[in-house]
């Protein structure tokens, strides 16, 4: 498993970049050549893909690269590319550059890299959000989804370890403040971004991490926002309690939240497919087969994702938008994060399994190039359908 330390060297560093830069690279040429994407949305879901790399880069450099490119060239990630540019270059530059700006006076006068970082993201997302971007806007979502499962995972891997291993680190700030940092921007693009807070409070837990109060209290809004935003968006007297039946018989889409959805068999069917048709029958064994391996070798990982899961299928469950397969985004790249461990397993398994190690060195490589075949696979379909 490959954990980032900022005491790393530079080297380690760059190697361990690497990989989700080139990830990032190649769905950014990919979008805009093959989804002729604009320049500035397609840097933008680029950068989406280099945090879901980040997220998978314990897996190995290969496999989060792959797993990466299978949310790039899903469906529901695919029907972000193309279309007109909404945001204007200049108004994105500015921000850009008040936030370099921003993080180079902290560096200056404090020396603190990580509160450097943080006025940064600061400055720009809230020139992002006043200023720039769109209300609700769905690839902010999507951005601050990746980098949060990036940093809750890296946090969870580094402070709980296998049962049988001790501890390769602690919590960082960029794994406690950095989180909160992102929920907090998250609720205020859209409030469906406080799903995640239950996996944070939990993630805290688990890895023994105490907070100061006014941690808690920031916390404490941002949920409070959050579920505020949820209810006025999600939630409408008329349809909370409308007969599920009816809705379905009707065929009705409506951006509201249905009470009974969760209790209704044909609701659940309705997320397999959803699931089915974004990584084929395949990606949904893998992704049993990843979470059932991650839970049982790595606990608290296993646990916390599966509870983020929870809550976003939730919500699937009782949204009968039009759109859900986007807004489900997260529940997406959670699912990618099983079907790549998933095959993770495979790979070390394949290795112990072999005897004779020079063909065990070849045959490694065996699950990842067959891993490689669902985003090549999912890419061909996005481009024949058009």
């Amino acid at each position: 498993m490959a954990i980032y330390s900022p005491q790393q060297s530079a080297r380690a560093r760059v190697q361990y970049w690497v990989p989700s830069i080139a990830a990032g690279a190649v769905s950014w040429i990919t979008f805009l050549v093959l989804g002729e994407t604009p320049l500035i949305r397609a840097s933008g879901l680029a950068l989406i893909v280099v945090g879901m790399a980040l997220a998978l880069r314990h897996m190995g450099a290969v496999l989060s690269v792959v797993g990466a490119l299978a949310l790039a060239f899903c469906p529901a990630f695919w029907a972000q590319t193309g279309g007109a540019e909404m945001l204007q270059p200049l108004e994105v530059i500015a921000a850009l550059a008040a936030s370099l700006v921003g993080g180079v006076l902290v560096v200056t006068l404090s020396k603190q890299r990580f509160a450097a970082l943080a006025v940064g993201v600061i400055v720009f997302g809230g020139l992002f959000l006043i200023a720039v971007g769109t209300p609700r806007s769905l690839r902010m979502t999507t951005l601050l989804s990746a980098w949060m499962l990036y940093l809750l995972i890296d946090g969870l891997f580094a402070a709980n370890p296998r049962p049988d291993s001790p501890p390769t680190g602690q919590l960082g700030h960029q794994h406690t403040y950095g989180t909160l940092l992102l929920l907090a921007f998250g609720v205020l693009n859209d409030p469906l971004f406080v799903m995640f807070a239950p996996a944070l409070l939990l993630a805290l837990f688990l890895s023994g991490k105490r907070m100061p109060l006014p941690y808690w209290l920031v916390l404490l809004a941002a949920v409070m926002w959050g579920a505020r935003g949820l209810i006025l968006l999600y939630v409408d007297a008329d349809w909370w309690l409308f007969s599920v039946d009816m809705a379905k018989s009707q065929g009705l889409t409506v951006p509201f939240l249905l009470a009974e959805g969760w209790r209704e068999p044909s609701r659940w069917l309705d997320m397999i497919t959803l699931v089915n048709n974004q990584f084929t029958p395949i990606g949904l064994l893998l992704g049993l087969i990843g979470l059932s391996r991650l839970s049982r070798w790595y606990p608290p990982v296993g646990v916390v994702l599966m509870l983020a899961f929870a809550t976003f299928g939730l919500f699937g469950l009782l949204y009968f938008g039009a759109d859900a397969s986007v807004l489900l985004l997260p529940l997406l790249m959670l699912l990618i994060v099983w079907m790549t461990y998933a095959v993770y397993a495979f790979s070390h398994w394949i290795r112990r399994a072999v005897k004779d190690r020079p063909a065990a060195s070849v045959l490694k490589w065996l699950a990842p190039a067959a891993f490689l075949l669902l985003p090549l696979t999912l890419l061909l379909r996005n481009v024949t359908a058009f």
